[in-house]
Parts: structure tokens; sequence; C-alpha cells
């Protein structure tokens, strides 16, 4: 049926169903929900669009994009491969991030079809005026609202707020769905983020009563068929805030190598499938980490209590155990229901400052010293295994916005990064790849973590700079061990910086899927998430695998589990995508805000993107911001084969450090503005 559509489609442009039921010979009623089905497919595939009296073929010289605001006068439609602009006469009801189709008529741009809409919601302030309050979104959408419902809340000035798209117009239908609080209100800026994002942050009535239901203390029944490893001494290692504690670690040195042990909270015994808690769980996905706080896909009970490995209490587990020889190859492993007790709660820093040999730091871990000796040797032998098996280090950085009690950014510098969370990466790494090793190898379902090799188009500006900067790079091969090998040829302290950023970039995205395709940065056969159930679903979702057909051997369905996994891991992907881009959000938006207060200010960065309209600086404490060309004093041509913008007196090219003064930032939309100093 799909190939004979595609064959009347490229014959003629536009058709009308009754004409596609008599070329195919349509005549039952399955055939024609067949029909139906597959043009739903290819629209949603936008390969053809629907125009209710007709459906029309979408061909090359059409554009489908996202939307994107740029002036009063005029939207972008951009996609990976083009970027036109389309006058907002001709773009009516059209919206900031919409995916639309853009096609060309009397040589005008004009938009034809919105696939979706990207915006449901806008944070915005109420400014008091003499004709009443006026809303005023957080990011200039060129355009006015209606409030339909302002007289059910008690507005005042600058109260910030969040409202509900119910028209898409100019003047902008819009109704009020929350009051966040006043603009000087501590958090209510990120709040807004948040909201604005649709991330969720209240935990609902039904949440509430089943959490009274949940012990606050591992009593007998919790205790039952499970390997008591109360005994051997356990700790966990983590950030200097953290307050949920997924994974716990004891190790014991033998004669030949070592037993290591990676105890992991067991949610899923708490945490019943289909229960309220579960369900929101499964719509968060994933807790979403920000500056000032943190959005739990748990409720604090469980993951600061009852779930979390807190020191000196006994604690439900699932537990790895892996014998490490002295090469640091996982010569065997069990994975079981364990009970534990963690007898310290260590920190990164002090752990680094130990391995550096800090008397205070060895003082205070001195009953696990040996032990944290022991689990550092042991760490840095996976960690040449990795190495030889091709792991990809980008050593990439990440910032730490620290806030004042105001909460206004008052630092951000890069976040340290010692050998202790290395240790803890690597223990991490080898559990997955036992676990998903564990069920691969019996077929049973589970929940793969994949990330697919780079495809050739996305490798080719890696290529094109390594070639630039003259560099060894066997792009005739890729693999994780070659783009290693690369990075590793790299002497040049900013030229590492680039290559690095650009390979990652080259990189597909890693994801969920019921398949296992390997982990290509990891050069991993199978690998999957289970290390951290407290604050990702996928890690549940393998737990319960593991529960069901492996500690309690339930006669299951796998075909129906398989299925199952098949849909959660798109929700999973997805979920995944969104959180990452509301922590980015938050974090340029405290950027943006920290760089008012340095406005024209001078600083030196590193060039770590050039492109026709200008180039991007990163300065050393991870702050981004553009360069246009229009503000170079010079006539500019961009050379997109060594990514170039080339000058009459200058040139600027990836890698370059440059110093730049900031000219311009816009809070809201998290940009930055730089000139060259």
């Amino acid at each position: 049926m799909r190939e004979s559509l595609l064959q009347l489609f490229h014959r003629r442009k536009k058709w009308k169903l009754e004409e596609l039921r008599e070329n195919l010979h349509v005549t039952s009623a399955n055939d024609l929900t067949q029909l139906i089905k597959t043009l739903n497919e290819l629209e949603e595939e936008r390969i053809i669009i629907n125009n209710h009296s007709f459906y029309s073929y979408i061909s090359s010289s059409d554009v489908v994009g996202k939307v994107k605001d740029v002036s009063k006068d005029e939207f972008m439609v951009s996609n990976e491969d083009t970027r036109i602009y389309v006058e907002k006469k001709y773009a009516k009801n059209v919206f900031e991030q919409d995916e639309v189709l853009a096609q060309r008529e009397n040589g005008v741009w004009k938009i034809k079809k919105i696939f979706t809409r990207g915006i449901y919601k806008i944070t915005g302030e109420f400014i008091k005026s003499k004709k009443g309050y006026r809303f005023l979104s957080d990011i200039d959408y060129h355009r006015s609202f209606v409030i339909k419902n302002i007289d059910d809340f008690n507005i005042h000035n600058h109260d910030k707020a969040v409202v509900k798209i119910v028209k898409y117009d100019n003047p902008m239908m819009v109704e009020i769905e929350q009051i966040i609080g006043n603009i000087k209100d501590k958090g209510v800026d990120i709040t807004s983020i948040l909201l604005e994002n649709n991330v969720r942050m209240d935990f609902n009535r039904s949440i509430d009563k089943e959490l009274t239901q949940i012990p606050d203390k591992v009593g007998k029944k919790d205790r039952l068929n499970r390997t008591d490893l109360t005994d051997l001494i356990t700790f966990t290692i983590d950030g200097d805030d953290a307050k949920d504690f997924d994974d716990a670690i004891s190790i014991v040195k033998k004669k030949y190598g070592y037993s290591l042990y990676v105890h992991i909270a067991d949610v899923s015994h708490y945490v019943k499938e289909g229960s309220a808690i579960d369900q929101e769980a499964y719509a968060r996905c994933t807790s979403i980490y920000v500056c000032d706080r943190v959005v739990p896909m748990l409720p604090f009970k469980l993951s600061n209590g009852i779930c979390s490995l807190n020191p000196d209490v006994d604690r439900c587990t699932i537990t790895c155990q892996m014998e490490i020889d002295e090469h640091g190859n996982c010569t065997s492993y069990k994975v079981y229901p364990s009970l534990i007790h963690s007898n310290m709660r260590c920190t990164y820093t002090c752990v680094n400052q130990l391995l550096e040999g800090n008397l205070q730091a060895i003082r205070q871990y001195e009953p696990i010293y040996q032990d944290l000796i022991n689990l550092a040797q042991c760490a840095s032998l996976l960690n040449q295994r990795s190495y030889d098996r091709g792991c990809i280090d980008f050593n990439t950085k990440e910032p730490v916005i620290q806030l004042n009690k105001k909460g206004k950014p008052v630092s951000i510098k890069v976040k340290p990064r010692g050998f202790s969370e290395q240790i803890i990466e690597e223990c991490m790494i080898l559990a997955n790849v036992c676990v998903a090793n564990y069920l691969h190898k019996q077929e049973l379902p589970c929940m793969y973590r994949v990330h697919e090799k780079p495809t050739e188009k996305k490798i080719e500006p890696l290529i094109q700079l390594t070639q630039n900067l003259h560099l060894l790079f066997d792009y005739e091969d890729i693999s994780s061990k070659s783009i290693q090998t690369l990075l590793e040829s790299v002497e040049d302290e900013n030229d590492f910086e680039v290559v690095s950023r650009m390979a990652l970039r080259s990189m597909q995205k890693a994801c969920y899927s019921h398949e296992c395709t390997g982990h290509f940065g990891l050069a991993e056969e199978e690998y999957c998430h289970f290390t951290s159930p407290i604050r990702r679903y996928s890690d549940l979702v393998v737990h319960r695998m593991l529960r069901k057909y492996c500690f309690e051997k339930t006669e299951g369905n796998i075909n129906k589990d398989n299925k199952k996994i098949e849909k959660q891991s798109m929700q999973m992907s997805q979920k995944e995508r969104d959180a990452i881009f509301v922590e980015r959000k938050v974090n340029d938006y405290k950027m943006a805000e920290y760089m008012e207060s340095h406005q024209f200010e001078t600083f030196e960065g590193t060039i770590v993107s050039v492109l026709e309209f200008g180039f991007f600086v990163e300065l050393d404490n991870c702050i981004e911001g553009l360069v246009p060309v229009r503000s170079l004093y010079d006539f500019f041509e961009y050379d997109a084969l060594t990514m170039t913008l080339k000058g009459e007196h200058t040139s600027y090219s990836m890698g370059q450090r440059v110093k730049v003064i900031v000219s311009e930032v816009n809070r809201q939309k998290g940009q930055i503005t730089f000139g060259i100093a």
C-alpha cells in the first residue's frame, strides 16, 4: 500500500481521497482502513499533507521546519539544512516553535500548514497601567494578549503568572493558569521557567494517601528473600549537596583481584506498577536538577527517605556483585535482592582529598580508609579496560552556578572533577553492562540504553576540522577507538577543547530502546540504565524485569513486556530531552543574569563555533556568547570549508583565543552578545 501510494504522489502532487481509492482499487472497509492508516503515517513522516479536501505531496523545494519569531514583521523557518524567512502577513496564527510547512509562491514564502504547536504556555508579568493590568510575556513574541479570566484572580503589580494559550492569534487569547508570585520573590524566575516548560512540580492527593502506607523503616516482611549484606562494609560517595542516594559500594580485596558490590536502591519494592506514585513517576520519567532545587521524580518520602541509601540504617537493595581479576576484567557476576547497612556517607570532595593524602580527610574516613584505597585501585584497573575498549572521554565542562540568599547568581565556575567521580562512574558503568548482559543473554525484556554510530553527514564537520588543524584522523572506518585516538593526538589545549566539542556534536543522541543495539560512546555491545531508579524511570523498568523474571520467576508474557517497553522507551527518551532542555534554559537564564552586572567588562575566551552570521565565544567558566559579524569593523566572508570568517585584516576560526567585551544581555532569552575588545 505504501509503495503504491508513493508512486501515485510521484506521478501527481495532489490527490483527492476518492481518486486514491479508485487508482488503488480500494473497495472493502478493511482496505479503506489500511489506506487511511498509511496516509496518516505518511503525513506523520512529513511526506504528504492533508488539506482536508485533498492530499498533497511535500516536494524537495518545500521547507518543513521550526518557527522562530525574529522580528515584528518576519518569522524564520529552519531545519538542519535550510533557513528561510516568511513575512507575518503570509503566516497567520503561526507562533514560536511551531512545526510548519512553507512553500514558495510567486517568489514569496508562505506558511501552508501547521503540523504541531511548540508552545502551549507562556510566562510573563502583570504591569499596572491607567487602563488596568497589562500582561507582558517574558520573551517578546511581538504581540499583545487578551486575558479571558483575569477577574478570577487577585492580581498585584509585577506579579508573575503562567498563562495557557486558548487561541493563537494577534492579540493572543490566553487564560491565567497560575500566579507564581512577585518578581522580587526568591526563586520565582526559575519556577516560571519550569512551569512554562510543563515541568510537573506538585504531587497530588492520591499520592499523599499512598505515601501513608509506605513505612519509614525496613520491616520484617521487607527482609524476606534477600541476601543479608548488613555485615559488609558499605558506603556511598556523592556530591556535597546530594540528599538522595541511589547507589552504595562495597569492596573486598582478594589474592588476585577484587569482589566489587554495587548496591542499588530497590525502588520497585515500594513503588508498585500502576499505583498513583508510579503513574506520576512515569509522567515525569526523570528528576530535574537546576541551580536552586531538584524537581524529583519520586516524592521526598521515597527519594530522600526509605529508598535513599542513608548511613546507619538498613535498606532494601538490588546488588550486582562482580568479580574483578588483577587485570581489571570482570570474570563473573551475580545480581540479587539484598539488604545493606551503609556505614558512612562520603563526598567526592573529601574522597579526592583523601586520595591526594590529605590527613584531615584520612582521619575523617579512617574506618573505611583501606576500602577506599582498594576501590580506587580497582577503579584504575576498570578505567584501563575502558580505555583499551575505546571508551570516549570528551572531558566536557559543567558549570556550577552559585546563588546568594536572594536567588541571584554571584559566582559561576567549572565543576571540579577528580578521580572519585571517575571511580563511581566506572563502577556504575560496569554494573549497567552486567545487568544488560544478564537480561539479554536470557532473552528477557529490558530497556536498553543505546547509542548509534555517527552518520556520515554528522561526522563531516569533524573531518573538516581535523584537516584544517592538520590532525591525523581515520575517518574511513569510524569507531569509538578512532575518535579516542584523535582526541589523544591533540596537543594544544585550545585545539583540544574545540575538537572535543566538535566530536561530541558529531555523535548521535543516546536514547532508550527495547532492542539491544550497543553503545558506541562506551564501546559496549550491551548496556542499560540500572543504577539510578530514584531519579530515572528507565532504571525502575529494568528493576521490574529483574524482579519479575529473575528473582520471583513469574510466568510473564515476554512479547507483551517487550511491546510495553518499546512504548515506554519513546516516553523516556523524550522526557530526558525535555529535562535537558529545561536545565540548560535555567543555566542560560542565570548566566545571562550574572553577566548583566558585568556589562562592558572584558573577558578572554575561546571561539567554539563559527557561522556565517558570527562566532560563539566560550569563556573559561562555561559562559557562552555570540560575536555578531555586523559588530566587526571589517568586511568578512564565511569560508564554510575551513569554518572561518575571513576579513581583509584579520580572520576568526575555531579554537582561537580572543578578548571580548560584554555588549548586550537578554536575560529572558538567555542570550549574551559579545564584541571584540
